[in-house]
């Protein structure tokens, strides 16, 4: 696994807790503005959206990155069971959401060519996330990626059909 995956996250942490949405398009189509004004620029990400920023994540991933987000769309939200996501948004569940958004996101740039050569990422919570490729058909922790490289100014969103939920 290449060292900037491996770099330590305390300091990516404190940028990444504050991210709002994802908007995406082809791979490789560049989008205005930041991770967040991309997301919130596309209704598919509205629940995502609305957990950023019950997390208070979204000032820290408007900011410098470079991050790469594995954005679930409210299609993937809503194959969590039946009251999973409602209890999320709860003030007490702060702490949780915050594990849950941090595990779909990684402190670097890591564009679809790259990451189909990995086996692994190092995630911002820390966990690690493991990365298959069978076919034409990639995946990261069993959520298949949909889209990829949807850029913003501030790295690079790639669109997932599942939440990822952290160990």
């Amino acid at each position: 696994m290449p060292s900037f995956l491996k770099a330590p996250l305390a300091a990516a942490l404190a940028a990444i807790l504050a991210t709002s949405a994802f908007a995406y398009g082809q791979g490789g189509q560049k989008a205005g503005g930041t991770i967040v004004d991309v997301a919130a620029a596309n209704p598919d990400f509205s629940t995502l959206v609305a957990a950023v920023q019950a997390a208070g994540l979204v000032e820290a991933l408007s900011g410098p990155g470079p991050f790469t987000v594995f954005a679930p769309t409210n299609e993937a939200f809503a194959k969590l069971p039946p009251g999973t996501v409602e209890d999320l948004l709860k003030p007490e569940n702060k702490e949780k959401l915050v594990a849950v958004l941090s595990y779909h996101v990684v402190p670097a740039k890591v564009k679809a060519a790259d990451a189909v050569k990995l086996d692994e990422a190092t995630m911002l919570s820390g966990a690690t996330a493991d990365i298959r490729v069978e076919g034409s058909t990639v995946t990261i922790d069993g959520a298949t990626i949909t889209a990829t490289d949807v850029m913003a100014s501030n790295g690079v969103i790639h669109v997932i059909d599942r939440v990822m939920l952290p160990d």
